[in-house]
């Protein structure tokens, strides 16, 4: 079953950010957009560079009202830790969430259940805590900020203009299309 369109699950779990240790819950990414982008582990080889990605490119995401929490099945005392002793880790400003008991991972079904580790995925989800965007790829597969604000700024356009969509490779700024009966058989 798909989780586009579906109400993330209630959740609670503990997180670093800014140097200090906070609770986040479901609640915590209603009202505004955001990305929960789960990862294997702390103290690996591509985990780092996406999240190292995503701080260099925080401060877009922030312009466009998004907030990140990085995901992990690790504990929020192992962010801290990779936190202070990686030049990558450290420009990291976002959440980190901790997972240890598999909840959100169950919840956002990317489990890896023999490894107990989550698989990349990344989700957007709405004001009203509703997932707009799914992605999952294979361990061995980095993902893209970029791609991803990109792929932001289309949800968040086709969320402001009911009757809009965006074709492939759509740019901000770039012309949308109003699906009808009239584009039938024509693009």
């Amino acid at each position: 079953m798909s989780l586009i369109g579906s109400q993330i699950k209630p959740f609670k779990a503990q997180a670093l950010k800014g140097g200090k240790f906070i609770e986040v819950t479901d609640q915590s990414l209603h009202g505004k957009w955001s990305v929960v982008f789960f990862y294997p582990a702390d103290f690996t080889f591509v985990c780092p560079t996406e999240l190292e990605d995503l701080a260099d490119n925080y401060a877009e995401f922030q312009k466009l009202g998004v907030e990140i929490y990085s995901v992990s099945t690790d504990t929020h005392f192992a962010h801290k830790a990779w936190h202070d002793t990686s030049p990558a880790i450290k420009k990291i400003q976002y959440t980190m969430v901790g997972d240890p008991t598999t909840q959100l991972s169950r919840n956002f079904d990317v489990l890896i259940e023999a490894a107990g580790l989550a698989d990349r995925g990344t989700f957007v989800v709405d004001p009203q805590g509703k997932i707009q965007i799914v992605e999952i790829t294979a361990g061995g597969v980095g993902r893209s900020a970029s791609e991803l604000l990109r792929k932001i700024k289309a949800a968040q356009y086709v969320a402001s203009h009911p009757g809009e969509v965006c074709p492939a490779k759509w740019q901000e700024g770039e012309k949308t299309l109003a699906p009808s009966l009239d584009l039938v058989g024509k693009i």
